[in-house]
């Protein structure tokens, strides 16, 4: 997914991450491949996981053609138990260190309360809090190497803003408060940890997208929680990511950032 607009960077032109050596998971589709696509786009360079190999290969052969070169890619699940820590290890090998990462795979199993059950529970715990602990685990030592480094942890409005359904908005709201107690342990040695909550996106495909076009009625009512009647875009929260991975943010850590067009209820559903 792309709005084409990471096109008008070149690289090391405007994002501050420039030869910034940085590793983001979930990085073949949405806002994981914009992120991706816009640090690409300035010069980083990248490694990135996903569990679709052909979405991967799509990815790669897309960011050569556009002149920013070939991520470093490997095709894994997060939640299997030592592929994301030995994927960090392999990234921070070949680019002789690191200097970021962002935990962006995430998701949600089962839906409400009564019909969920334990292994969904557990299940969107581990895509989200989970991976989140462990890439962060096996990137400190690459971190501490390099004389410290920036952690984006993808979370979302769902973590502080209710919502269906609860696995998802309690795993996320960990996340946000991980970041928190990481920044704080981790701060000794450089390294940040910020958390950024992107508020609904509209990506191309998706259920926005797919509301939009398909039951426009009920878009109108969810576009009232908005103040502004517009979805964020992958673009825009990708741009907060770039900023907190690039020096000019050397001061933020511990924040959590919402992007999210002061977003009321984070479902049509309201509060």
């Amino acid at each position: 997914m792309s709005d084409g607009r990471e096109g008008r960077l070149r690289p090391g032109e405007g994002s501050g991450v420039d030869g910034k050596r940085v590793l983001v998971t979930g990085g073949s589709r949405g806002l994981g491949e914009q992120i991706v696509r816009l640090l690409a786009a300035g010069g980083a360079r990248l490694a990135t996981c996903a569990r679709t190999p052909e979405d991967l290969r799509s990815l790669t052969a897309s960011l050569s053609a556009q002149g920013h070169g070939e991520p470093f890619t490997r095709a894994l699940d997060v939640t299997e138990p030592e592929l994301l820590e030995e994927f960090v290890d392999a990234a921070a090998e070949r680019f002789s260190g690191l200097d970021g990462v962002v935990a962006c795979a995430g998701g949600a199993r089962g839906r409400g309360i009564e019909e969920a059950g334990a292994r969904d529970w557990s299940l969107t715990w581990e895509m989200n809090v989970g991976h989140t602990a462990r890439l962060v685990k096996a990137a400190v030592p690459h971190l501490r190497g390099a004389g410290g480094g920036s952690v984006v942890v993808i979370a979302s409005i769902s973590g502080w803003k209710p919502g269906p359904q609860a696995q998802y908005g309690a795993a996320k709201a960990a996340q946000i408060h991980l970041a928190a107690a990481l920044a704080r342990e981790l701060g000794p040695d450089g390294i940040r940890v910020n958390a950024v909550s992107p508020g609904s996106m509209l990506i191309p495909g998706k259920r926005w997208d797919r509301m939009r076009t398909e039951e426009p009625e009920a878009y109108a009512r969810f576009m009232a929680e908005l103040p502004r009647g517009e979805l964020v875009t992958p673009w825009e929260v990708a741009q907060v990511v770039a900023f907190l991975l690039s020096d000019a943010s050397s001061g933020v850590s511990g924040a959590h950032l919402p992007v999210d067009r002061a977003q009321n209820a984070p479902t049509p559903g309201g509060y």
